[in-house]
């Protein structure tokens, strides 16, 4: 079997489909989960903070400064806003997640408890007459 049509039969397998569908659409979630917290919850934190833009809240370890010789030295910080930001869309997304996997369990033992209520099957015509013959030979003997 030939390499790429080896590839094209894993491509094909539907766990490999589902996974792509869930990836795609888990990024789509992370884009709103983000938007959320950056334009939505963060400005009003923000705003009681006193600072617009929380995701700039930083700790300055060296300020930006130009040397007697003209050049020029970068500022060193520690974004610790972009950092609870990203913390708050995790706690967001993990929620969401165990909500959904919750939701599945629940859903999982419910179906679970209809199969066992479930009275088996009657046995199939050929099984009664096969019964019936088993019992007519057994009345013989």
């Amino acid at each position: 079997m030939g390499l790429i049509s080896e590839f094209r039969d894993f491509a094909m397998r539907g766990n490999v489909i589902d996974m792509a569908v869930g990836i795609i659409i888990g990024a789509a979630f992370g884009t709103i989960v983000s938007t959320m917290v950056d334009k939505v919850l963060m400005p009003p934190i923000g705003l009681v903070l006193g600072e617009v833009d929380f995701s700039q809240l930083k700790l300055i370890l060296q300020q930006a400064s130009v040397t007697e010789d003209g050049t020029a030295k970068a500022e060193v910080a520690i974004y610790y806003g972009e950092l609870i930001n990203a913390v708050i869309k995790f706690t967001i997304v993990a929620f969401c997640l165990f909500m959904i996997i919750k939701a599945m369990n629940s859903a999982k033992k419910r179906f679970e408890k209809e199969q066992e209520a479930a009275p088996p099957p009657p046995p199939s015509a050929e099984a009664v007459l096969l019964g019936e013959i088993r019992d007519a030979l057994k009345a013989k003997g």
